[in-house]
């Protein structure tokens, strides 16, 4: 009896510490709960959803209660179909409402606070107001037994069935999905489960290790190892790239000799991570007056106060695109792209005409994304003092002292208006005018028409006075800023430019703060074509892949020249210490007839060890 106690205690220990190692990530989570409803639905996640009624369904079965606008503003009459990855950037956009939402609405229209609604006073507001309901819907509402009784709503009623109707519909999906093997086993989503005989680890079955260190497939098995999702299709281009750790990095990022006597300009700025996993950052312009060499580099900013500790997201990957300003209605041409990396910076020289260009910094997503849900203690922002006046604890004091160094693009200690604007339209999407600056440095501390720390500090304490202590829109600043319920950056990356002309005095002036823009898709993909390897699919020679490799990320683009789309599928199962910008091993990428557009950036998981990127990309319709 011992010694089978023994051994169920040793399982129960050995499945806790691999539920810890394989827990899902909040993205993965996200896109199983996806595939469970699209699965509910359709046969596969390759099929499209060809209908307005396919869209409601799916939704319905994710969660979401879709209205007629909702459904309007995704489904026009110029839609034919919507794709898995459609439908997934849709539910990240669309969030469902909260049972504390949808119980406020209803209490607004109960002033008297009684629990219920009378019929005819809702059907005026549901059938008048707002997105109209039809008779039918209304009727449909008044129906519902549960919570209908003497010609009154009991909302509250309502709110808790309408709630549990949708967890139930996400949990079927799941439940679905997870009782069918064959569509657990499908081409989307990471949580792919392997059959019997392929349950060998990929780094013990498909590879082997050279006596140089090196990993490489076993020439025996290339056939054999390639992912059972590719085997069935013809149309197939494989890419296997072996790296090593980053101490073997063959070019590395050197200053100029005489740097110090280049002229100098410098700006701060920021990436944020939205919630739909897009990432919004400053866009630059440089002024360069006349010919000169010059030097840009870009690093994360570190603002940890502990020495020997840096910021968590000092990990995060830069690199700074620079185009050259088109000349009338010409989009602006890409000229350079820091590639060369010493530790966190990365950096490129060359030489630059006289001119105006913009400069752009990316990060690839690899290391900075959704963060699995944590169970975490809320942290304090303000307390009441002795004399019962409100006070910002500490620890907010801190966190609103790094804010502020972030918001400082110029790094002068002050924020101009400008400066402040950009912080502005990032937690509230509105700028700040000349008049309510002039008030502003009225009742908060400035100098030379500028914002100080302190200045600072006491508007946040105005705020949170304004709300008698209460402080919901104190968090709103600051999770829109990146932080967590800890107090803790997240969902952001600070970093610092730097520029230098040997010739003539450079300027650097942030001009924007955007996502994902036109310009930086057009420059990734430029990039990769330019520098990368070009393989072009067997059979469809209008399709390529093009695949571009620095010393510490891969970048991977589709370049479809036909006149009609192409899907395909990506596979990454066999790569190894490798984490993908798309957060899945297997996906699906829809490039669009004459387009070109970006399959996916990789990165080591570790980057203390060596990395093997090996991906198929198959396609799948054209």
């Amino acid at each position: 009896m011992a010694s089978v106690s023994g051994a169920s205690l040793k399982h129960t220990a050995n499945g806790r510490q691999e539920d810890r190692k394989s827990a899902p990530s909040e993205e993965e989570i996200f896109y199983t709960t996806c595939r469970a409803a699209y699965l509910t639905v359709f046969k596969s996640s390759l099929e499209s959803i060809t209908s307005r009624e396919q869209l409601c369904l799916v939704l319905q079965n994710a969660g979401r209660n879709p209205t007629r606008r909702t459904l309007n503003k995704y489904w026009t009459t110029k839609t034919k179909e919507l794709n898995f990855d459609d439908f997934c950037a849709i539910v990240k956009r669309e969030k469902p409402a909260s049972k504390s939402e949808l119980l406020k609405a209803f209490k607004n229209i109960d002033l008297s606070n009684k629990g219920y609604i009378a019929h005819d006073d809702l059907y005026k507001i549901l059938t008048t107001k707002a997105e109209k309901m039809s008779d039918d819907e209304v009727g449909a509402l008044f129906r519902l037994a549960d919570v209908n009784s003497g010609g009154r709503l009991d909302y509250t009623k309502f709110c808790n069935a309408f709630f549990a109707t949708c967890e139930r519909c996400t949990k079927t999906a799941a439940e679905r999905m997870d009782a069918d093997s064959k569509a657990k086993r499908q081409q989307f989503g990471s949580q792919v489960e392997r059959s019997p005989e392929r349950s060998a680890s990929p780094a013990t079955k498909q590879y082997v290790r050279s006596s140089d260190g090196d990993v490489s497939p076993r020439k025996a098995e290339n056939k054999s190892s390639r992912p059972s999702s590719a085997r069935s299709h013809k149309a197939t281009v494989s890419t296997v790239i072996n790296m090593g750790p980053a101490s073997t990095r063959t070019s590395k990022l050197t200053e100029p000799n005489n740097l110090q006597d280049w002229h100098r300009t410098q700006s701060k700025g920021c990436f944020f991570l939205e919630d739909n996993g897009d990432i919004v950052g400053h866009h630059y312009k440089m002024q360069v007056p006349q010919k000169s060499s010059v030097f840009l580099k870009i690093k994360p900013l570190n603002l940890s106060k502990i020495e020997g500790k840096p910021s968590s997201w000092m990990s995060v990957d830069t690199c700074l695109f620079v185009l050259r300003e088109g000349e009338g209605r010409s989009d602006p041409q890409l000229v350079a792209f820091t590639e060369l990396q010493n530790k966190e910076t990365f950096g490129w020289k060359g030489e630059l005409g006289p001119g105006v260009y913009w400069i752009i910094p990316f990060t690839t997503g690899c290391r900075l994304k959704k963060k699995r849900k944590q169970n975490i203690k809320e942290a304090q922002l303000v307390y009441r003092d002795r004399k019962e006046d409100l006070a910002l604890t500490p620890e907010f004091k801190s966190a609103l002292s790094d804010v502020f160094d972030i918001i400082d693009l110029d790094g002068n200690s002050f924020l101009s208006l400008e400066e402040y604007n950009f912080f502005e339209l990032r937690t509230s999407g509105e700028k700040c005018d000349e008049d309510a600056w002039e008030v502003c440095k009225e009742n908060f501390e400035t100098s030379k028409n500028e914002l100080t720390r302190q200045g600072f500090l006491e508007l946040n304490l105005m705020e949170a006075n304004d709300r008698e202590g209460d402080p919901g829109d104190l968090w709103v600043t600051l999770q829109s800023m990146g932080y967590n319920k800890a107090l803790e950056m997240t969902e952001a990356c600070p970093f610092l430019i730097e520029g230098y002309a040997d010739r003539c005095q450079p300027r650097l002036k942030a001009v924007g703060l955007e996502s994902g823009s036109r310009q930086l898709q057009r420059a990734l993909c430029r990039s990769v074509i330019l520098k990368g390897d070009a393989k072009p699919v067997e059979g469809y020679e209008d399709v390529i892949i093009y695949t571009y490799k620095s010393d510490s990320r891969i970048s991977s683009v589709i370049e479809n020249k036909s006149n009609s789309k192409v899907l395909l599928q990506v596979n990454n199962e066999q790569s190894k210490n490798c984490t993908s910008s798309r957060g899945l091993n297997v996906f699906a990428v829809e490039v669009p007839a004459k387009a070109t557009v970006v399959s996916q950036h990789v990165l080591p998981a570790n980057e203390r060890q060596e990395w093997v990127y090996y991906c198929v990309q198959s396609i799948v319709t054209h």
